[in-house]
């Protein structure tokens, strides 16, 4: 786009250097293109004009045409405010502004003309409108007409007068400087291919639409540039890690591989973690790097998949690790692949930031000899001092749990890049996995291990307690162990912790004869560690927690998840929590419990809980409902998911045609070389390179 990224936002007219700092701080626009691209949320039809006499409170944005009749100001101090009467000759309405009275005053004239456009309320029965819009009739060209853009904007930015009209503003002078030309960065012949509207005007339609057709073609096409040098950068990265990271050759299926297999397996593998176990053996055979996210809904034996991984690697002479985000689910890990190998002769060792100094100091020494063949921990497994001394296989567990530097320090612990298997207990939508995953190869697992129950689901309110305290001590007293879950919410963080605290006093009161362990994120990890010990071991029955039990804490005797406030939680973190419980033979309950009073939206999330197990169903009405938002941590540094106006939920047709697209390019011109296809070079540059080229490590 020519050279629009480089172009100062402080040099067009009506910005300078204070609001320039504002608009990049708040708003992350920086430069003439940063704007450019600072789509509008919504759009309102001003092709209208109202009567007074029939505007009412409830009604959304209305358009008058009329006269000042006088200013009046009301109030004094904080409650100061000018009131404009105004009239169209069917009756009256108050224009109500709290700041900026002088500017008003004196721009605004009584007997002239206007057009004011605003949104309706009533107090004491007077029909008002709060900061209205207002244009002169005769100053034609800032009249608003037809479709309206709306701009999201934060309280700093309308203290410096950087509300949705003045963005409008902005973007207007920015186009008219250009002449409303934009030069295009796709090439002449994939423009007559797609069939698509030009740049400049999709750009022009987007913040100021002619006709609602219009603006859907121009959101088609930024739509579609949007996913599709995405896709483009995602599988050119793929290609090129494929042509230059070769990986460490596994010819091998030996004795550990095949011992385990035949004598230490603990029950049959289902049919998809047979799949999965072929696909990774054929990776590692094939002389190319392994770079592959094994999916699997909570409970579906991810860790026995690993361990077979980590197997196939020792028996080719090289040694295997896997990271965990949390210490809770490193020894976790560790405790379950302990048990797993029982007493076959393969060394593996736990380290995390608790092991102490003079176990480290026996681990360390032991990793870099190649004696200890599986290393379990956390970020630990980074620090400068652990060295390998042939790491084959890296295993990451929940990813996006760690930054995209923290992974890459893991891959230069060998001098051949390991092979990499990423698991996680989200299930990722299609298009997500598309968009973030999109250079991974992909294994699902889709089956539960036989003998497991799906848990039972039920929504109760909090005002009938007795029903819930009574089916608790049932399932107590058949000798079972229960999880409550309270919310934490940092920007209610005091109240939820004193709710937790009143829940767990309250839980003692009532259940008197059985032991009630607290965790909470805010005790220190020795005291954490063992509360949770307690419950691990049954000593306590009952766990009141935050959501630090959500991964990694593995009790087949605790058959009933209680989620207090289930309200405030997201579709797949109440997914997460559910799958803590039906992990033995017994049938599991998961309990949701909110107050009466639901919005239509959050008594549909717990209604697709109530009725359905299966987490990839879950993960896409999860983003239905919610927008691809910031699919609560997945979005990553680097992995340039920065979306400004396509949405995966409802775009996945344009994302698949848009990958099909890059793909079709790359498969004749994988390099970008081609003299046509330069303009694409050179966007995908100006977009990614300002990132470090992650994707090349994970």
């Amino acid at each position: 786009m020519s050279d629009l990224d480089k172009r100062s936002i402080v040099y067009l007219p009506g910005v300078g250097p204070k609001r320039a700092e504002i608009l990049k701080k708040e708003a992350g626009i920086a430069s003439y293109e940063d704007l450019l691209y600072y789509f509008p949320y919504k759009y309102v039809d001003r092709s209208r004009f109202y009567k007074i006499a029939e505007v009412t409170a409830n009604m959304p944005y209305i358009q008058l045409r009329g006269r000042i009749l006088f200013f009046d100001t009301i109030g004094e101090g904080r409650t100061k405010r000018l009131i404009a009467k105004f009239t169209d000759g069917s009756g009256t309405i108050d224009l109500v502004w709290f700041k900026g009275m002088n500017y008003v005053m004196n721009k605004y004239k009584p007997s002239v003309e206007y057009i004011v456009f605003g949104k309706p309320a009533e107090y004491g029965r007077v029909l008002n409108i709060a900061h209205p819009d207002i244009d002169e009739i005769a100053d034609g060209q800032q009249v608003a007409a037809g479709l309206t853009p709306f701009y999201n904007t934060t309280e700093k930015m309308k203290k410096s007068f950087l509300n949705s009209r003045a963005i409008q503003n902005l973007q207007y002078t920015l186009l008219s400087s250009l002449k409303w030309k934009v030069p295009d960065y796709m090439p002449e012949y994939l423009l007559r291919k797609l069939r698509m509207l030009p740049l400049e005007e999709a750009l022009k339609n987007i913040h100021f639409p002619e006709t609602v057709a219009k603006l859907r073609v121009a959101q088609l096409r930024l739509k579609f540039d949007e996913l599709f040098f995405i896709q483009l950068h995602i599988l050119q990265t793929a290609h090129l890690r494929k042509q230059k990271l070769h990986g460490i050759l596994f010819p091998r299926v030996g004795d550990y591989f095949n011992t385990f297999y035949k004598d230490y397996l603990p029950f049959e593998l289902t049919n998809a973690q047979k799949r999965v176990v072929k696909e990774i053996r054929a990776d590692m055979g094939s002389g190319r790097q392994m770079n592959r996210l094994l999916q699997g809904d909570v409970g579906s034996g991810k860790t026995l998949v690993g361990l077979l991984a980590m197997l196939l690697a020792i028996d080719n002479h090289c040694q295997a690790c896997m990271m965990a985000p949390t210490e809770i689910l490193a020894n976790q890990h560790y405790a379950t692949v302990k048990s797993f190998l029982k007493d076959m002769d393969v060394k593996v060792a736990l380290l995390t930031g608790s092991t102490k100094r003079s176990e480290r100091n026996k681990l360390l020494p032991a990793i870099a000899s190649g004696e200890i063949q599986i290393v379990i921990g956390t970020h630990a497994l980074i620090e400068d001092t652990v060295e390998f001394a042939s790491l084959g296989l890296a295993i990451i567990d929940e990813q996006h749990r760690f930054g995209v530097e923290q992974r890459a320090r893991l891959w230069k612990k060998n001098v051949q890049v390991p092979h990499v298997l990423i698991m996680t207990a989200t299930p990722i939508p299609r298009t997500l996995a598309m968009t973030l995953y999109g250079d991974l190869d992909v294994s699902v697992i889709d089956e539960l291990p036989p003998g497991r129950k799906p848990v039972k689901t039920v929504h109760r309110y909090d005002n009938n307690r007795a029903q819930l305290y009574n089916f608790l001590r049932k399932e107590l007293q058949a000798g079972r162990q229960v999880y409550i879950v309270y919310p934490l919410i940092e920007e209610n963080e005091k109240l939820d912790y004193k709710n937790l605290e009143q829940g767990y006093e309250t839980f003692k009161e009532v259940f008197p004869e059985y032991s009630v362990s607290m965790v909470h994120g805010k005790m220190k990890t020795s005291e954490k560690d063992a509360e949770m010990q307690r419950f691990v071991s049954g000593e306590s029955r009952i766990l009141v927690a935050t959501t630090v039990i959500e991964v990694g804490v593995n009790v087949p005797n605790a058959s009933v998840m209680v989620i207090e406030s289930a309200e405030r939680f997201g579709l797949s973190q109440l997914h997460q929590l559910r799958g803590r419980v039906g992990r033995g033979a017994e049938q599991s309950y998961c309990i949701l419990v909110s107050s009466y009073k639901l919005s239509n939206e959050t008594r549909r999330r717990l209604e697709i809980m109530v009725n359905s197990n299966n987490g990839f169903e879950i993960a896409e009405e999860d983003l239905k409902m919610r927008g691809h938002g910031d699919m609560e941590g997945t979005r990553q540094s680097g992995e340039g998911l920065d979306l400004k106006i396509a949405n995966l939920a409802a775009d996945g047709q344009i994302l698949q045609y848009a990958r099909n697209i890059a793909q079709e390019i790359l498969d004749k011109d994988p390099d970008l070389s081609e003299e046509r296809n330069r303009p694409l070079k050179s966007r995908l540059q100006t977009l990614f390179d300002r990132k470090i080229n992650w994707g090349m490590i994970s």
